[in-house]
């Protein structure tokens, strides 16, 4: 293997825009070269699609989709175009591919790996325990979208080639997600709607190469790419999503997990967070509630959700 694909990953970084005001329980700006790195170049990443695409880790948008539409996303190029037709043709307005589960690849494994252990000592002095880190590469371009959603996950998004605009809401803003929507979503993956009226609640990151956000876990976000920026030969978008959980983010999934079965029962009980004492009790209970309830379906239970 050749040395430009074994980069030396720490002289790639992020690090927080404002590392005093810093919390995993809130949005918070981040700056990183890793725009620089060789494996988040486009020759390099259309190496990488072509070993995904036979494993269905490289997803297509249905044409037609709206930061509004459900995000769903097909292994396969609506046009049956090959991974080599989508990359000399990426400039075309509208195009979108992402590559899931990047880590199932070494390298690219590593370099996540890099990128969390920069922000490891901030993360877990409130969220100890990181687990289970995972990659999406997203490129597009413009005018194209993401569309409206949550995950189980904290996330670091790093901006790395064009521009593109991310949308995050507060994921404490029970306007935008109420306690039903988000213990539906941490059970069985059921999305959170898009309301129009919801884009004022949110904080609009204007992003290029060397920005990044971090948001915590079911925080609501979308992205748009605009064409405003682009120029002959420079008219494609690159966004790298890490994903991670904690020992927090599995204790809280816990607390809904249980929270949801007192909901049905007709109680209304305190969101997570709000008692570590009902917590202590809940999260054990929903740790064995949703064991049996995978068990009886018969289901695998997302990653570290119970």
């Amino acid at each position: 293997m050749s040395k430009e694909l074994k980069p030396d990953h720490s002289a790639y970084r992020v690090w927080p825009a404002d590392p005093a005001s810093f919390s995993t329980r809130r949005m918070s700006p981040l700056a990183h070269s890793i725009d620089q790195h060789p494996l988040f170049q486009l020759d390099a990443l259309q190496a990488l699609a072509n070993s995904l695409m036979s494993s269905g880790q490289c997803r297509f948008l249905k044409p037609g989709t709206t930061q509004g539409s459900a995000f769903s996303h097909d292994p396969e190029h609506p046009q049956g175009l090959s991974i080599d037709e989508v990359f000399a043709r990426m400039e075309e307005p509208g195009s979108w591919l992402a590559l899931y589960n990047v880590q199932t690849d070494a390298r690219y494994r590593a370099a996540l790996e890099r990128i969390v252990d920069d922000l490891r000592p901030l993360v877990e002095r409130e969220q100890p325990g990181i687990f289970l880190v995972t990659g999406f590469i997203f490129i597009s371009a413009p005018p194209s979208v993401t569309p409206f959603h949550i995950d189980r996950e904290n996330n670091f998004w790093l901006q790395l080639r064009g521009r593109k605009t991310m949308n995050v809401w507060d994921n404490t803003d029970r306007e935008v997600v109420p306690a039903t929507v988000v213990e539906d979503f941490i059970a069985g993956g059921v999305q959170v709607p898009f309301q129009e009226a919801f884009r004022g609640r949110s904080r609009e990151f204007d992003t290029g190469p060397g920005d990044g956000v971090y948001f915590p876990s079911t925080s609501p976000h979308m992205t748009r790419t605009d064409t405003g920026w682009v120029t002959p030969g420079d008219g494609i978008s690159v966004s790298l999503g890490i994903n991670f959980y904690t020992s927090v983010t599995r204790r809280t999934a816990r607390v809904h997990q249980f929270n949801r079965v007192l909901r049905r029962l007709g109680m209304t009980p305190s969101f997570p967070g709000q008692s570590a004492a009902a917590d202590s009790f809940k999260a054990p209970m929903g740790r064995w509630l949703a064991a049996v309830r995978y068990r009886r379906l018969g289901a695998t239970p997302p990653p570290g959700s119970y």
